[in-house]
Protein backbone atom coordinates (compact mmCIF):
# COMPACT_ATOMS: atom_id res chain seq x y z
CA UNK A 1 0.00 0.00 0.00
CA UNK A 2 1.34 3.41 -0.98
CA UNK A 3 0.88 6.57 1.03
CA UNK A 4 -1.43 8.74 -1.06
CA UNK A 5 -0.70 12.26 -2.22
CA UNK A 6 -2.84 15.02 -3.62
CA UNK A 7 -3.02 13.27 -7.02
CA UNK A 8 -4.69 10.11 -5.65
CA UNK A 9 -8.45 9.71 -5.41
CA UNK A 10 -8.46 10.28 -1.65
CA UNK A 11 -6.25 13.33 -2.13
CA UNK A 12 -8.56 14.67 -4.81
CA UNK A 13 -11.58 14.27 -2.53
CA UNK A 14 -9.85 16.07 0.32
CA UNK A 15 -8.63 18.82 -2.01
CA UNK A 16 -12.18 19.30 -3.28
CA UNK A 17 -13.40 19.75 0.30
CA UNK A 18 -10.61 22.19 1.08
CA UNK A 19 -11.30 24.19 -2.08
CA UNK A 20 -14.95 24.64 -1.10
CA UNK A 21 -14.02 27.04 1.70
CA UNK A 22 -12.64 30.48 0.86
CA UNK A 23 -11.83 30.80 4.58
CA UNK A 24 -8.71 28.68 3.99
CA UNK A 25 -7.19 31.17 1.55
CA UNK A 26 -3.80 32.04 3.02
CA UNK A 27 -4.27 29.57 5.88
CA UNK A 28 -2.12 26.59 6.85
CA UNK A 29 -3.40 23.02 6.61
CA UNK A 30 -1.91 19.90 8.17
CA UNK A 31 -3.62 16.55 7.57
CA UNK A 32 -2.44 13.05 8.44
CA UNK A 33 -4.49 9.90 7.85
CA UNK A 34 -3.21 6.44 8.71
CA UNK A 35 -4.39 2.88 9.23
CA UNK A 36 -5.25 2.17 12.85
CA UNK A 37 -4.24 -1.47 12.32
CA UNK A 38 -0.81 -1.05 10.69
CA UNK A 39 0.05 2.57 11.48
CA UNK A 40 0.87 3.16 7.81
CA UNK A 41 0.18 6.66 6.53
CA UNK A 42 -2.34 6.56 3.67
CA UNK A 43 -2.67 10.30 3.11
CA UNK A 44 -0.77 13.36 4.23
CA UNK A 45 -0.77 17.02 3.38
CA UNK A 46 1.41 19.43 5.33
CA UNK A 47 1.64 16.68 7.91
CA UNK A 48 5.23 17.48 8.88
CA UNK A 49 4.55 21.19 9.38
CA UNK A 50 4.40 22.29 13.01
CA UNK A 51 1.01 23.88 13.66
CA UNK A 52 -0.90 25.06 16.72
CA UNK A 53 -3.04 22.17 18.00
CA UNK A 54 -5.33 24.12 20.38
CA UNK A 55 -7.10 21.55 22.58
CA UNK A 56 -5.81 18.63 20.50
CA UNK A 57 -2.82 18.99 22.82
CA UNK A 58 -5.04 17.38 25.47
CA UNK A 59 -4.58 14.11 23.56
CA UNK A 60 -0.91 14.26 24.58
CA UNK A 61 -1.63 15.35 28.15
CA UNK A 62 -4.18 12.59 28.72
CA UNK A 63 -1.88 9.91 27.35
CA UNK A 64 1.07 11.09 29.44
CA UNK A 65 -1.09 11.34 32.58
CA UNK A 66 -2.50 7.83 32.13
CA UNK A 67 0.98 6.44 31.62
CA UNK A 68 2.44 8.33 34.60
CA UNK A 69 -0.39 8.07 37.11
CA UNK A 70 -2.46 5.09 35.96
CA UNK A 71 -6.16 4.98 35.12
CA UNK A 72 -7.10 4.16 38.74
CA UNK A 73 -5.31 7.19 40.19
CA UNK A 74 -7.31 9.31 42.65
CA UNK A 75 -6.77 12.79 44.09
CA UNK A 76 -7.07 13.23 47.84
CA UNK A 77 -8.18 16.08 50.08
CA UNK A 78 -7.24 15.78 53.73
CA UNK A 79 -8.54 17.33 56.95
CA UNK A 80 -6.21 17.77 59.93
CA UNK A 81 -6.37 19.22 63.41
CA UNK A 82 -3.54 20.28 65.71
CA UNK A 83 -3.92 21.27 69.32
CA UNK A 84 -5.51 20.14 72.55
CA UNK A 85 -9.14 19.10 72.44
CA UNK A 86 -11.11 19.34 75.68
CA UNK A 87 -14.68 18.09 75.31
CA UNK A 88 -16.07 19.98 72.30
CA UNK A 89 -13.43 22.70 72.21
CA UNK A 90 -10.28 22.50 70.09
CA UNK A 91 -7.51 24.73 71.38
CA UNK A 92 -5.68 24.75 68.10
CA UNK A 93 -6.06 24.92 64.35
CA UNK A 94 -7.94 23.10 61.58
CA UNK A 95 -6.11 22.43 58.31
CA UNK A 96 -7.76 21.67 54.97
CA UNK A 97 -5.05 20.23 52.73
CA UNK A 98 -5.68 20.09 48.99
CA UNK A 99 -3.79 17.62 46.82
CA UNK A 100 -4.99 18.67 43.41
CA UNK A 101 -8.56 17.32 43.26
CA UNK A 102 -10.35 19.35 40.55
CA UNK A 103 -13.72 17.76 41.30
CA UNK A 104 -14.47 19.01 44.81
CA UNK A 105 -18.08 20.12 45.15
CA UNK A 106 -19.91 21.89 47.98
CA UNK A 107 -21.28 18.55 49.19
CA UNK A 108 -17.74 17.23 49.58
CA UNK A 109 -16.87 20.10 51.90
CA UNK A 110 -20.08 19.31 53.81
CA UNK A 111 -18.88 15.72 54.29
CA UNK A 112 -15.47 16.84 55.52
CA UNK A 113 -17.10 19.27 57.96
CA UNK A 114 -19.35 16.47 59.20
CA UNK A 115 -16.21 14.45 59.97
CA UNK A 116 -15.02 17.30 62.17
CA UNK A 117 -18.30 17.23 64.04
CA UNK A 118 -18.04 13.44 64.41
CA UNK A 119 -14.77 14.11 66.21
CA UNK A 120 -16.81 16.13 68.73
CA UNK A 121 -15.36 19.48 67.64
CA UNK A 122 -17.86 22.33 68.05
CA UNK A 123 -15.60 25.30 68.78
CA UNK A 124 -12.20 25.98 67.27
CA UNK A 125 -10.11 28.33 69.41
CA UNK A 126 -7.64 28.77 66.60
CA UNK A 127 -7.48 29.31 62.85
CA UNK A 128 -8.95 27.64 59.80
CA UNK A 129 -6.05 27.13 57.41
CA UNK A 130 -6.09 26.19 53.75
CA UNK A 131 -3.02 24.28 52.58
CA UNK A 132 -2.36 24.37 48.82
CA UNK A 133 1.37 23.65 49.04
CA UNK A 134 1.02 20.30 47.24
CA UNK A 135 1.67 22.35 44.08
CA UNK A 136 3.81 25.44 43.62
CA UNK A 137 2.24 28.90 43.87
CA UNK A 138 2.23 29.66 40.12
CA UNK A 139 -1.44 30.03 39.23
CA UNK A 140 -1.37 30.49 35.45
CA UNK A 141 0.40 28.71 32.61
CA UNK A 142 3.19 30.62 30.89
CA UNK A 143 1.33 31.99 27.86
CA UNK A 144 -2.18 32.57 29.22
CA UNK A 145 -3.28 36.07 28.18
CA UNK A 146 -4.61 38.40 30.87
CA UNK A 147 -8.07 38.68 29.26
CA UNK A 148 -8.58 34.92 29.70
CA UNK A 149 -7.92 35.00 33.44
CA UNK A 150 -11.52 35.74 34.39
CA UNK A 151 -12.97 33.22 31.92
CA UNK A 152 -13.84 29.73 33.14
CA UNK A 153 -11.40 28.22 30.64
CA UNK A 154 -8.55 30.34 32.04
CA UNK A 155 -9.13 29.63 35.73
CA UNK A 156 -6.23 29.79 38.17
CA UNK A 157 -4.73 26.43 39.19
CA UNK A 158 -4.37 25.50 42.85
CA UNK A 159 -3.94 22.26 44.77
CA UNK A 160 -6.97 23.33 46.86
CA UNK A 161 -9.91 24.34 44.71
CA UNK A 162 -13.61 23.78 44.08
CA UNK A 163 -16.13 23.33 41.26
CA UNK A 164 -19.69 24.65 41.01
CA UNK A 165 -21.28 21.53 39.48
CA UNK A 166 -20.54 18.17 37.89
CA UNK A 167 -19.00 19.70 34.79
CA UNK A 168 -16.13 20.22 37.23
CA UNK A 169 -14.96 23.58 35.91
CA UNK A 170 -12.61 23.91 38.83
CA UNK A 171 -11.84 27.32 40.29
CA UNK A 172 -15.04 28.79 38.85
CA UNK A 173 -18.46 29.95 39.96
CA UNK A 174 -21.76 29.65 38.09
CA UNK A 175 -24.03 32.70 37.79
CA UNK A 176 -27.70 32.08 36.95
CA UNK A 177 -29.99 34.93 35.84
CA UNK A 178 -33.77 34.43 35.77
CA UNK A 179 -36.73 36.84 35.40
CA UNK A 180 -37.92 38.62 38.54
CA UNK A 181 -41.41 38.14 39.98
CA UNK A 182 -42.89 40.71 37.61
CA UNK A 183 -41.99 43.41 35.11
CA UNK A 184 -40.19 46.33 36.67
CA UNK A 185 -38.42 44.21 39.26
CA UNK A 186 -34.77 43.22 39.14
CA UNK A 187 -33.89 39.86 37.68
CA UNK A 188 -33.18 37.02 40.11
CA UNK A 189 -29.44 36.41 40.19
CA UNK A 190 -28.01 33.38 41.97
CA UNK A 191 -24.52 31.99 42.45
CA UNK A 192 -23.71 28.29 42.53
CA UNK A 193 -22.33 27.58 44.98
CA UNK A 194 -23.42 30.45 47.20
CA UNK A 195 -20.33 32.05 48.71
CA UNK A 196 -19.33 35.30 50.34
CA UNK A 197 -16.07 35.17 48.43
CA UNK A 198 -17.72 36.59 45.30
CA UNK A 199 -19.84 39.75 45.20
CA UNK A 200 -22.73 40.13 42.76
CA UNK A 201 -23.88 43.60 41.65
CA UNK A 202 -27.36 43.32 40.12
CA UNK A 203 -28.21 46.13 37.69
CA UNK A 204 -30.89 44.28 35.76
CA UNK A 205 -34.56 44.82 35.03
CA UNK A 206 -37.36 42.40 34.27
CA UNK A 207 -39.45 43.60 31.31
CA UNK A 208 -42.74 42.53 29.74
CA UNK A 209 -42.89 39.11 28.09
CA UNK A 210 -42.60 40.65 24.62
CA UNK A 211 -39.56 42.73 25.63
CA UNK A 212 -35.94 42.24 24.66
CA UNK A 213 -33.62 39.83 26.41
CA UNK A 214 -30.15 41.33 26.71
CA UNK A 215 -28.20 40.17 29.74
CA UNK A 216 -24.50 40.92 30.19
CA UNK A 217 -22.53 39.25 32.97
CA UNK A 218 -18.99 40.47 33.59
CA UNK A 219 -16.26 39.84 36.15
CA UNK A 220 -13.74 42.63 36.48
CA UNK A 221 -10.14 41.60 36.02
CA UNK A 222 -8.36 40.94 39.29
CA UNK A 223 -11.53 41.26 41.39
CA UNK A 224 -14.17 38.84 42.67
CA UNK A 225 -16.93 41.25 41.70
CA UNK A 226 -19.45 40.17 39.06
CA UNK A 227 -21.78 42.74 37.54
CA UNK A 228 -25.03 41.71 35.88
CA UNK A 229 -26.72 44.28 33.64
CA UNK A 230 -29.48 44.39 31.05
CA UNK A 231 -33.07 43.29 30.63
CA UNK A 232 -34.83 39.95 30.75
CA UNK A 233 -38.49 39.35 29.79
CA UNK A 234 -41.02 37.73 32.08
CA UNK A 235 -41.09 33.93 31.60
CA UNK A 236 -37.81 34.01 29.65
CA UNK A 237 -35.32 31.19 29.96
CA UNK A 238 -32.45 31.27 32.41
CA UNK A 239 -29.06 32.69 31.43
CA UNK A 240 -25.98 30.89 32.77
CA UNK A 241 -22.41 32.13 32.84
CA UNK A 242 -19.27 30.66 34.39
CA UNK A 243 -16.43 32.81 35.73
CA UNK A 244 -13.14 32.01 37.38
CA UNK A 245 -12.32 33.28 40.88
CA UNK A 246 -9.10 35.12 41.65
CA UNK A 247 -7.83 32.65 44.26
CA UNK A 248 -9.19 29.07 44.23
CA UNK A 249 -7.66 28.34 47.65
CA UNK A 250 -9.57 31.18 49.33
CA UNK A 251 -12.70 30.11 47.43
CA UNK A 252 -12.45 26.51 48.67
CA UNK A 253 -11.68 27.66 52.21
CA UNK A 254 -14.74 29.93 52.18
CA UNK A 255 -16.93 27.00 51.12
CA UNK A 256 -15.47 24.79 53.84
CA UNK A 257 -16.09 27.47 56.48
CA UNK A 258 -19.69 27.64 55.27
CA UNK A 259 -19.95 23.84 55.62
CA UNK A 260 -18.60 24.06 59.16
CA UNK A 261 -21.27 26.62 60.03
CA UNK A 262 -23.94 24.21 58.72
CA UNK A 263 -22.62 21.70 61.26
CA UNK A 264 -22.76 24.31 64.03
CA UNK A 265 -18.96 24.53 64.28
CA UNK A 266 -17.60 27.95 65.25
CA UNK A 267 -14.11 29.20 64.41
CA UNK A 268 -12.87 31.88 66.80
CA UNK A 269 -9.66 32.66 64.92
CA UNK A 270 -8.85 33.68 61.36
CA UNK A 271 -9.28 32.05 57.97
CA UNK A 272 -5.93 32.01 56.16
CA UNK A 273 -3.49 29.99 54.07
CA UNK A 274 -0.56 27.98 55.39
CA UNK A 275 1.23 24.63 55.52
CA UNK A 276 0.00 21.67 57.53
CA UNK A 277 2.46 20.78 60.33
CA UNK A 278 3.96 17.30 60.16
CA UNK A 279 2.61 16.50 63.64
CA UNK A 280 -0.99 17.47 62.84
CA UNK A 281 -3.54 14.66 63.15
CA UNK A 282 -5.51 13.66 60.05
CA UNK A 283 -9.16 13.04 60.83
CA UNK A 284 -10.70 12.68 57.36
CA UNK A 285 -9.84 12.08 53.72
CA UNK A 286 -11.90 12.61 50.60
CA UNK A 287 -11.00 10.79 47.38
CA UNK A 288 -11.89 11.88 43.85
CA UNK A 289 -13.23 9.62 41.16
CA UNK A 290 -10.46 7.59 39.45
CA UNK A 291 -8.60 9.16 36.54
CA UNK A 292 -10.43 6.90 34.07
CA UNK A 293 -13.69 8.64 35.04
CA UNK A 294 -12.17 12.10 35.42
CA UNK A 295 -11.03 11.86 31.79
CA UNK A 296 -14.68 12.03 30.68
CA UNK A 297 -15.43 15.64 31.70
CA UNK A 298 -11.80 16.52 30.92
CA UNK A 299 -11.86 15.32 27.31
CA UNK A 300 -15.56 15.41 26.44
CA UNK A 301 -15.94 19.03 27.59
CA UNK A 302 -12.32 20.02 26.88
CA UNK A 303 -11.62 21.21 30.41
CA UNK A 304 -8.47 23.36 30.43
CA UNK A 305 -8.02 23.40 34.19
CA UNK A 306 -8.06 19.60 34.37
CA UNK A 307 -5.25 19.52 31.84
CA UNK A 308 -3.07 21.88 33.85
CA UNK A 309 -3.81 20.03 37.11
CA UNK A 310 -2.72 16.79 35.45
CA UNK A 311 0.53 18.40 34.32
CA UNK A 312 1.32 19.56 37.86
CA UNK A 313 0.28 16.21 39.31
CA UNK A 314 2.64 14.37 36.95
CA UNK A 315 5.46 16.56 38.19
CA UNK A 316 4.49 15.92 41.82
CA UNK A 317 4.10 12.16 41.38
CA UNK A 318 7.31 11.64 39.42
CA UNK A 319 9.65 14.26 40.88
CA UNK A 320 7.98 15.60 44.01
CA UNK A 321 7.54 19.01 42.36
CA UNK A 322 4.02 20.11 41.45
CA UNK A 323 4.99 22.68 38.84
CA UNK A 324 4.39 23.22 35.15
CA UNK A 325 8.12 22.95 34.50
CA UNK A 326 8.53 19.54 36.09
CA UNK A 327 5.16 18.25 34.92
CA UNK A 328 5.88 19.10 31.31
CA UNK A 329 9.29 17.40 31.57
CA UNK A 330 7.56 14.23 32.75
CA UNK A 331 4.92 14.45 30.03
CA UNK A 332 7.49 14.95 27.28
CA UNK A 333 9.54 12.02 28.54
CA UNK A 334 6.50 9.72 28.51
CA UNK A 335 5.46 10.88 25.05
CA UNK A 336 8.96 10.25 23.71
CA UNK A 337 8.74 6.67 25.01
CA UNK A 338 5.49 6.33 23.04
CA UNK A 339 7.42 7.13 19.88
CA UNK A 340 6.79 10.85 19.42
CA UNK A 341 9.61 12.97 18.05
CA UNK A 342 9.67 15.62 20.74
CA UNK A 343 12.22 17.65 18.75
CA UNK A 344 9.37 18.56 16.40
CA UNK A 345 6.94 19.49 19.20
CA UNK A 346 6.69 22.57 21.42
CA UNK A 347 4.57 21.85 24.49
CA UNK A 348 4.08 24.89 26.74
CA UNK A 349 1.06 23.78 28.76
CA UNK A 350 -1.32 20.86 29.12
CA UNK A 351 -4.51 22.36 27.72
CA UNK A 352 -3.44 23.79 24.37
CA UNK A 353 -4.53 27.32 25.21
CA UNK A 354 -1.06 28.66 24.43
CA UNK A 355 -0.51 30.11 20.98
CA UNK A 356 3.10 28.90 21.26
CA UNK A 357 2.28 25.18 21.30
CA UNK A 358 3.22 23.44 18.04
CA UNK A 359 2.97 19.90 16.70
CA UNK A 360 2.85 18.25 13.25
CA UNK A 361 -0.34 16.37 12.38
CA UNK A 362 1.73 13.23 11.77
CA UNK A 363 2.90 13.23 15.39
CA UNK A 364 -0.70 13.31 16.59
CA UNK A 365 -1.69 10.32 14.45
CA UNK A 366 1.50 8.57 15.55
CA UNK A 367 0.42 8.98 19.17
CA UNK A 368 -3.13 7.81 18.46
CA UNK A 369 -1.69 4.69 16.83
CA UNK A 370 0.75 3.95 19.66
CA UNK A 371 -1.72 4.30 22.54
CA UNK A 372 -3.93 1.51 21.17
CA UNK A 373 -1.51 -0.99 22.74
CA UNK A 374 -1.77 0.52 26.23
CA UNK A 375 -3.80 -1.20 28.95
CA UNK A 376 -5.47 2.14 29.66
CA UNK A 377 -6.53 2.70 26.04
CA UNK A 378 -10.23 1.78 26.65
CA UNK A 379 -10.47 4.67 29.15
CA UNK A 380 -8.68 7.00 26.72
CA UNK A 381 -10.97 6.08 23.82
CA UNK A 382 -14.09 6.27 25.99
CA UNK A 383 -13.18 9.83 26.99
CA UNK A 384 -13.15 11.17 23.43
CA UNK A 385 -16.23 13.07 22.17
CA UNK A 386 -18.51 11.00 19.91
CA UNK A 387 -19.91 12.67 16.81
CA UNK A 388 -23.62 13.45 16.71
CA UNK A 389 -24.57 11.90 20.06
CA UNK A 390 -26.67 14.40 22.01
CA UNK A 391 -25.94 13.07 25.50
CA UNK A 392 -23.51 15.64 26.84
CA UNK A 393 -21.09 13.29 28.56
CA UNK A 394 -20.94 11.08 25.48
CA UNK A 395 -21.03 13.46 22.52
CA UNK A 396 -19.23 16.23 24.36
CA UNK A 397 -17.94 18.93 22.03
CA UNK A 398 -18.99 16.83 18.99
CA UNK A 399 -22.60 16.32 20.04
CA UNK A 400 -23.95 18.85 17.50
CA UNK A 401 -21.59 17.86 14.67
CA UNK A 402 -21.82 15.26 11.86
CA UNK A 403 -25.39 14.37 12.81
CA UNK A 404 -27.35 11.95 10.60
CA UNK A 405 -24.24 10.76 8.74
CA UNK A 406 -22.12 7.62 8.82
CA UNK A 407 -19.88 9.51 11.24
CA UNK A 408 -22.65 9.69 13.87
CA UNK A 409 -21.78 7.45 16.81
CA UNK A 410 -18.68 6.43 14.86
CA UNK A 411 -16.15 9.27 14.88
CA UNK A 412 -14.42 9.58 18.26
CA UNK A 413 -12.21 12.63 18.19
CA UNK A 414 -10.82 15.56 20.14
CA UNK A 415 -11.79 19.04 19.04
CA UNK A 416 -9.70 22.15 19.47
CA UNK A 417 -10.32 25.87 19.06
CA UNK A 418 -8.36 29.01 19.83
CA UNK A 419 -8.13 32.21 17.81
CA UNK A 420 -7.11 31.38 14.24
CA UNK A 421 -6.84 27.67 15.05
CA UNK A 422 -9.16 24.70 14.70
CA UNK A 423 -8.30 21.01 15.06
CA UNK A 424 -9.94 17.60 14.99
CA UNK A 425 -8.06 14.35 15.59
CA UNK A 426 -9.24 10.86 16.40
CA UNK A 427 -10.64 7.60 15.10
CA UNK A 428 -13.23 6.59 12.50
CA UNK A 429 -14.40 3.27 11.10
CA UNK A 430 -15.20 3.06 7.38
CA UNK A 431 -18.30 1.38 5.95
CA UNK A 432 -16.25 -1.76 5.41
CA UNK A 433 -15.04 -1.82 9.00
CA UNK A 434 -11.55 -0.45 8.39
CA UNK A 435 -10.29 1.55 11.37
CA UNK A 436 -8.70 4.87 10.46
CA UNK A 437 -6.78 7.46 12.48
CA UNK A 438 -6.86 11.08 11.34
CA UNK A 439 -5.64 14.51 12.36
CA UNK A 440 -6.76 17.76 10.75
CA UNK A 441 -5.02 20.95 11.89
CA UNK A 442 -6.13 24.30 10.43
CA UNK A 443 -4.17 27.44 11.32
CA UNK A 444 -3.95 31.13 10.46
CA UNK A 445 -7.44 31.59 9.06
CA UNK A 446 -9.21 34.91 9.54
CA UNK A 447 -12.84 33.96 8.98
CA UNK A 448 -14.04 31.24 11.37
CA UNK A 449 -17.33 30.50 9.65
CA UNK A 450 -17.32 27.09 8.00
CA UNK A 451 -13.97 25.97 9.43
CA UNK A 452 -15.31 23.06 11.52
CA UNK A 453 -17.52 22.04 8.58
CA UNK A 454 -14.34 21.35 6.58
CA UNK A 455 -13.12 18.93 9.25
CA UNK A 456 -16.54 17.31 9.50
CA UNK A 457 -16.75 16.75 5.73
CA UNK A 458 -13.37 15.01 5.72
CA UNK A 459 -14.33 12.81 8.70
CA UNK A 460 -17.69 11.92 7.11
CA UNK A 461 -15.96 11.18 3.80
CA UNK A 462 -13.68 8.73 5.62
CA UNK A 463 -16.66 7.11 7.33
CA UNK A 464 -18.34 6.69 3.92
CA UNK A 465 -15.40 4.82 2.33
CA UNK A 466 -16.03 1.26 1.12
CA UNK A 467 -12.46 -0.01 0.70
CA UNK A 468 -10.07 2.76 1.63
CA UNK A 469 -7.13 0.59 2.61
CA UNK A 470 -7.37 -2.09 -0.05
CA UNK A 471 -7.62 0.47 -2.83
CA UNK A 472 -4.10 1.75 -2.16
CA UNK A 473 -5.38 5.30 -2.20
Amino acid sequence: MQASNEEGILGQEIQRILNESPALAGALVGISIRSAETGEVIYERGSQTRLRPASNLKLLTAAAALETLGDDYVFQTELYIKGLQVDHVLQGDVYLKGKGDPTLLEKDFDELAASLKQNQVQIVHGNLIGDDTWYDDVRYSKDLVWSDEYEYYGAAVSALTASPNEDYDTGTILVEVSPGKKAGKKATVKMKPETEYVEIINKTKTVAADGKKKIDVERFHGKNVITVTGTIPEHAGQTKEWFSVTDPTEYALNLFEKSMKKQGIKVVGEKKQGKTPVDARMIATHESMPLSQLLIPFMKLSNNSHAEVLVKEMGKAANGDGSWEDGLKVAKSQLALMGLDMHTIKMRDGSGISQVNMIPANEITSLLYAVQEKTWFPAYLNALPVAGVEERMVGGTLRKRMKKTNATGNVRAKTGTISGTSSLSGYVTTKRGEKIIFSILLNNFVEEKGITAIQDKIAVMLADQENLLESGL
